[in-house]
């Protein structure tokens, strides 16, 4: 006979419904990012930016660290080019997180191509299902909510733009990321290969932020999330080393006397 492979675990509930779970999800990470959001606005106007420089980053770019990166490299007088590939590498996390997510996708090209648009940091570990594989549409219910909060934010602190002490008093600038963390430890208590991801991470980031730039280091930390992929596999054979176990625990006990 043929083998036949494990039937892959099939997520739970309809689309529409993991959709709806997602931007409940999502609606945590929108208040996060909308308070982050409004920190960078101010920041930018405090840098020298204008009020529409500072909303259109947000609209193209919708990234916190990158935009930070962009600010502040243009501020330091380092001229618009080292600037904008600080930002690119930063963002250039995305490459190995979209690869781990590419499997769990399914259509056309086209369609694929627009649900890599919604990886982002916060969504992308709450689509995370364990076994390597994804939620596209949790994914993409996370992120509805985030772009127009971070664009909102962007444009509230742009124009009123609130000084360094008011961001410091209500601590702003660190919402964020606090939510990201509670995200992250949540994902590290369920799932080892999220530990084995994060411990590499951790290792290649400290090792490298001594001798390369943060936005290099970061990316190549990023890359421990291929990690992602290979419980996949190994999830497979721990299923068919069960389903041999079960079957020799169904063996008459007559056979085994034989064989003795």
């Amino acid at each position: 006979m043929p083998d036949v492979s494990p039937a892959e675990p099939r997520l739970e509930g309809t689309p529409r419904q993991r959709l709806r779970e997602g931007i409940w999800t999502g609606l945590g990470l929108a208040a996060a990012s909308f308070a982050l959001a409004i920190t960078f606005g101010a920041s930018a106007r405090t840098l020298g930016w204008g009020m529409a420089p500072a909303i259109v980053c947000s609209l193209v770019v919708f990234s916190g660290s990158a935009q930070f990166a962009l600010a502040t490299a243009l501020a330091g007088g380092g001229g618009a080019v080292p600037a904008v590939a600080a930002a690119a590498l930063i963002n250039a996390r995305f490459i190995p997180m979209a690869v781990a997510v590419a499997p769990s996708l399914r259509g056309g090209v086209l369609r694929r191509a627009l649900i890599g648009q919604t990886v982002v940091d916060g969504s992308w570990v709450a689509a995370h299902r364990g076994e390597g594989r994804f939620d596209p549409e949790r994914m993409i219910g996370a992120t509805i909510p985030q772009w127009p909060a971070w664009v909102c934010g962007t444009a509230i602190g742009a124009v009123l733009h609130p000084s360094p002490h008011v961001v410091q008093t209500f601590a702003l600038d660190v919402i964020f990321p606090a939510f990201f963390l509670v995200l992250l430890i949540d994902e590290l208590r369920e799932s080892a290969a999220a530990r084995r991801a994060a411990a590499l991470a951790t290792v290649i980031a400290a090792l490298l932020v001594l001798v390369v730039p943060t936005g290099v280091a970061l990316l190549c930390a990023s890359s421990a999330a291929l990690l992602g992929l290979l419980p996949s596999s190994g999830a497979a054979d721990d299923r068919a080393s069960d389903e041999r176990t079960e079957g020799a625990a169904d063996e008459p006990a007559d056979r085994y006397a034989e064989k003795e």
